[in-house]
């Protein structure tokens, strides 16, 4: 008979580990929030990216920076740690015999810059992978079809189960109160592979016996990324609110409209225009440059910077927007 230690050897040996290093890179217009994809060919599914931490990698993050400065030939600054992954589905198109593959998943963000490198690189709008995230122009169209189609998941579940995904569609879509909370977004985005309605959610176990629903719209990804991305879009959408990281996708100089809307493009939602300039003024993250541009195309607007003794100043600055509920849902 092995032994216990003779056992988990051999375990060990058929389901070997390797470790990913990668990067969910966030730039910002006015209109548009961004994230940086590569693909390893202009067929393939688009990526992060990404690469193996290897032996003369003396940190992960030096070996992230690594990865990126060769794909994309971009200079990361802000960086924090988000997450492991390690799910089967990471393996994708990969042998079952490979085993899990772990990837520690980094937020950065940066000033957008022309990527470059040995990948195709190219930065995209995020809301084409997350439509339903985007409420700035009212309700969104995505939600004509994820409506219905988790109301049929949750009639699929008998009586106990259906009580449980009834409280969990309500606690992430708000689809009855209109309780929207921008920060869910990586719940919204897991309950959706759990209905199946997402092309990710079909890549193991082949297609579903009973006809289902139409897949919600929105742009896949290969791999697990685009549970990565949102894994980020919540961590920036809440970060936002009580640390002054929304200024490190701002230029030096900028005005308070184009604040403004940056923050809306990140958040997803429009904000009302002198509550918001109130906020900035009394939170004291900002400061006049004594400078004016004419870009904005009517009368010469004042230019304005991050103000970075509010650092020391208080432990916690940042834009605390109102909470959200969708009555139009």
């Amino acid at each position: 008979m092995p032994s216990v230690s003779s056992s988990r050897s051999s375990a060990r040996k058929q389901t070997p580990l390797s470790a990913d290093l990668s990067a969910v890179i966030m730039a910002a217009t006015p209109d548009e929030p961004r994230v940086l994809t590569v693909r390893a060919t202009p067929q393939h599914l688009d990526g992060l990216p990404s690469g193996p931490l290897q032996s003369e990698h003396r940190t992960l993050e030096m070996g992230l920076r690594a990865w990126v400065a060769q794909q994309t030939e971009l200079k990361l600054g802000y960086v924090e740690q988000l997450y492991t992954f390690g799910d089967r589905d990471r393996a994708e198109v990969a042998s079952p015999k490979a085993g899990h593959a772990l990837s520690i998943a980094y937020l950065a963000l940066v000033r957008e810059a022309r990527p470059a490198g040995l990948a195709h690189a190219t930065w995209r709008n995020w809301y084409d992978y997350l439509p339903w995230e985007d409420w700035r122009e009212g309700r969104p169209k995505a939600l004509d079809v994820i409506s219905p189609a988790l109301r049929t998941w949750v009639r699929e579940g008998g009586k106990p189960l259906r009580q449980f995904r009834e409280e969990r569609v309500e606690l992430t879509f708000g689809l009855e109160s209109g309780a929207w909370t921008d920060e869910r977004v990586l719940e919204r985005y897991e309950l959706l592979f759990e209905a199946r309605l997402v092309p990710e959610a079909l890549r193991e176990g082949g297609q579903p016996s009973t006809p289902r629903p139409k897949l919600a719209p929105g742009q896949s990804m290969a791999l697990d990324y685009r549970r990565m991305l949102a894994t980020a879009i919540g961590r920036l959408r809440g970060k936002i609110k009580y640390r002054p990281v929304i200024f490190e996708l701002m230029p030096n100089a900028f005005t308070l409209l184009e604040l403004q809307r940056t923050v809306e493009a990140l958040s997803g939602v429009r904000l009302h225009k002198q509550n918001f300039r109130r906020l900035v003024e009394t939170q004291g993250l900002a400061e006049e440059t004594g400078q004016t541009t004419t870009e904005t195309g009517g009368r010469p607007a004042r230019l304005v910077r991050f103000r970075r003794e509010v650092l020391v100043e208080r432990p916690a600055p940042g834009l605390r927007l109102p909470g959200t509920r969708r009555t139009d849902l």
